[in-house]
């Protein structure tokens, strides 16, 4: 249940981040249109500008922390929290293209369909993880294969 719980978190914190709702599905509403399609842009517009001011916040912050520590155990201390920071900024930077990828997968109306089978990926899961590109199995399997790859 932690589990469940910790995704619905996460699920809502990108719908806050847009400032957007839950969507919700008419009875006979067909997949992936208009409004659906708008509901997805502005969550990933608003969660790409988010992280792009991040990165920027990142650069202030290094441009004004950076100091010469005589002390060469502060040197390293503030070395390290550059790096991890760096490494943040460079999972972030690849998360912006993803969600760019995303995005014109969305003005070319082919959001929200898995690649590998073809079908619908389903609001929820889109709402949960919006540049998902496979339904749940094909996810499922995917993650299975790469274990067995791995183990």
């Amino acid at each position: 249940m932690q589990e469940g719980q910790t995704r619905k978190t996460s699920s809502l914190s990108i719908l806050a981040i847009a400032g957007v709702e839950p969507y919700q599905e008419k009875p006979g509403e067909e997949y992936m249109n208009d409004a659906q399609l708008s509901h997805f842009k502005r969550i990933l517009e608003a969660w790409r500008n988010q992280l792009r001011d991040e990165v920027d916040r990142t650069v202030s912050h290094m441009q004004d922390e950076a100091a010469n520590f005589p002390d060469p155990v502060d040197r390293a201390a503030q070395e390290e929290e550059f790096s991890l920071e760096l490494r943040n900024r460079d999972r972030e930077r690849k998360l912006i293209k993803k969600i760019e990828k995303t995005l014109k997968k969305v003005e070319d109306e082919d959001f929200g369909y898995c690649e590998s089978c073809g079908v619908e990926i389903g609001i929820r899961r889109l709402e949960a993880r919006p540049t998902a590109d496979l339904c749940i199995d094909c996810k499922t399997l995917a993650e299975i294969r790469e274990k067995q790859m791995a183990g």
